[in-house]
């Protein structure tokens, strides 16, 4: 495996309206999708960082 590889993060995927059952669960489908977004904002914002210090030590090299 290439130790440079570094895909961007995706996004979770939202649940469907029907995966909630509207009483009230901890957790609730929402609430462990609410948690992943966050975590993905953060993963990404990461990236990007490690992105755009790749980008700016290619355009070093040229």
């Amino acid at each position: 495996m290439d130790d440079d590889f570094d895909p961007q993060p995706e996004a979770p995927e939202a649940p469907r309206d029907d995966m909630c059952c509207s009483s009230g669960c901890q957790p609730c489908v929402w609430d462990d999708y609410n948690e992943a977004v966050a975590d993905y904002r953060r993963k990404l914002a990461a990236w990007q960082t490690r992105e755009a210090a790749r980008q700016a030590a290619a355009n070093l090299g040229n």
